[in-house]
């Protein structure tokens, strides 16, 4: 099948620049290596309107909403995006507005903000809302993003707890549905800064078919048709393929006991690395041996 929208998912933190200063073109200087190359920008380029795209911020995972969105709207202004607002969604019922509805439809892209990927899903999950963004992500020219919880809610199954230090024994793992934009992967996010390796083993090696996507801060992946997956960002892509696994003691400990894994293939992505999801090949843009 042949998806005509992107999916853009980063690891947080995303380095647009703080503008709550009051002087923001004092600030603009050390951040705009940021502005003209980084992941913001990449999602303007990435869209078929460029900077005359409508942008929806939904900020629905946050707990502090009011806080966050405004703080986006800023840095894709600052881009000289020129059709930006904040979608608010903090109730069931409101992913069934007409407006909101309405609002979706009309939009280029999608911009989830961080927070509680649980939140998100159990807010927007088998609404009218989310019939309609994965009919646009499916059948138009039409971009997701998410970062940290935005992110991480992208596929049809997603990490929603863990602790990072015990993540390697069984049990400590917490999994849930997705929004069901992508099959076949699974995603964790602040992947380096919080030592979150341990929970992609663990949610690969229960189903070796599902790729682990981890991201870094201020690091993420183009998505195009599901397959093609391109490293953006100034930080790191860590993938856990665990196809090859050659053996585990899984369904043999009890829970709460260390699980051993034997022979778990791991790559690492940085900026315009390649990896394609379908043939399982990754592609190193500077190769050491081309």
């Amino acid at each position: 099948m042949n998806i005509l929208g992107k999916l853009i998912i980063i690891g947080g933190a995303v380095d647009k620049g703080s503008f709550t200063e009051t002087d923001i073109d004092k600030n603009a200087t050390s951040n705009l290596n940021f502005f003209e190359t980084g992941i913001l920008k990449r999602i303007l380029n990435e869209s078929k309107h460029k900077e005359n795209s409508r942008i929806e911020v939904i900020t629905t995972a946050s707990i502090i909403p009011r806080e966050i969105g405004p703080e986006y709207v800023k840095a894709f202004e600052y881009l000289n995006a020129k059709n930006v607002d904040v979608l608010t969604i903090e109730r069931r019922e409101q992913a069934a507005d007409e407006e909101v509805l309405a609002r979706l439809k009309a939009a280029d892209i999608v911009m989830f903000t961080g927070g509680d990927q649980l939140r998100l899903t159990s807010i927007l999950g088998g609404t009218k809302f989310h019939d309609i963004l994965l009919d646009k992500y499916h059948n138009e020219e039409f971009i997701y993003a998410g970062t940290s919880a935005g992110a991480a809610a992208a596929s049809n199954n997603m990490i929603y707890q863990g602790s990072s230090s015990e993540a390697l024994l069984k049990g400590e793992v917490k999994i849930s549905s997705g929004l069901g934009l992508i099959d076949g992967v699974i995603i964790d996010t602040h992947f380096v800064q919080r030592g979150r390796i341990g929970r992609l083993f663990q949610a690969v090696v229960g189903n070796p078919r599902v790729l682990g996507i981890g991201l870094g801060e201020d690091t993420g992946l183009l998505i195009t048709n599901n397959m093609q997956m391109e490293a953006i960002g100034s930080g790191l892509v860590i993938l856990v393929d665990g196809r090859e696994i050659k053996d585990t003691n899984l369904t043999k400990v009890e829970l709460g006991q260390p699980i051993s894994i034997s022979h778990l293939v791991t790559h690492v992505m940085s900026k315009f690395d390649t990896y394609n999801l379908e043939t399982h090949k990754m592609h190193i843009q500077s190769s050491h041996y081309v």
